[in-house]
């Protein structure tokens, strides 16, 4: 098969995003006088958007719906604000897309964080790089939903049996095997291989530029 296309996941995927996502739901639990947690527990809350984050960051006798809308909306005013601080792309990622880049592959990016920091982030650590670049709009699209995945397909002009889809978690998985995509995991993200491949990974990389021996 060849493959024209590459979606990628962005936080655990292309960019180390755990402390600043970590840094600023800790500012929206302690200005709600509510325990914080570590980065690594932190780290098991991400992948289903920001509403899932302060739905698990909250303490469980305060997981009601007017609590998670109060501080979903002060998390989003946060880290709106912080979320370029301390984010970074992984090692070998810049690398890797200047090379797919040269060799005419198509990029794209699909998240389930929000659209408008998905699109800010993207922007100042990879600009110009991909093309569309799609976060979460509608919270029944949100991955591990297709849906979306096969908009961009149909965006870019692509078969979806024609374009790997690149991620860090099992929903990543999910959603590419769900879109009929290439399902490639990494295993520099914020889960385990294991999770990934009991979710239908078909190749889990170790190093960015392993995925161009999957193009070769």
């Amino acid at each position: 098969m060849e493959f024209k296309a590459v979606i990628f996941d962005l936080d655990g995927t292309l960019v180390d995003s755990l402390h600043d996502i970590a840094d600023s739901m800790n500012i929206v639990l302690k200005n709600n006088n509510f325990p914080t947690h570590s980065y690594e527990k932190h780290q098991s809350f991400i992948g289903s958007g920001i509403r899932s984050l302060v739905h698990n960051a909250l303490p469980l006798t305060h997981r009601n719906e007017q609590q998670i809308d109060c501080c979903f909306n002060e998390m989003v005013k946060v880290y709106r604000d912080n979320c370029t601080c301390k984010t970074k792309s992984y090692h070998g990622i810049i690398e890797l897309l200047d090379t797919l880049i040269s060799q005419g592959i198509k990029l794209s990016v699909l998240s389930n964080k929000a659209d408008e920091l998905t699109k800010k982030i993207t922007q100042k650590l990879f600009p110009n790089c991909f093309n569309p670049v799609v976060g979460l709009t509608v919270e029944a699209h949100k991955k591990p939903n297709p849906l979306v995945a096969i908009e961009i397909s149909k965006n870019l002009g692509i078969k979806t049996e024609e374009i790997i889809y690149v991620g860090d978690t099992g929903i990543d998985m999910q959603t590419a095997n769900n879109a009929n995509m290439l399902a490639v995991g990494v295993s520099w993200g914020f889960r385990s291989k294991e999770e990934l491949i009991s979710n239908g990974a078909k190749h889990v990389l170790d190093n960015p530029l392993d995925l161009l021996k999957i193009l070769q």
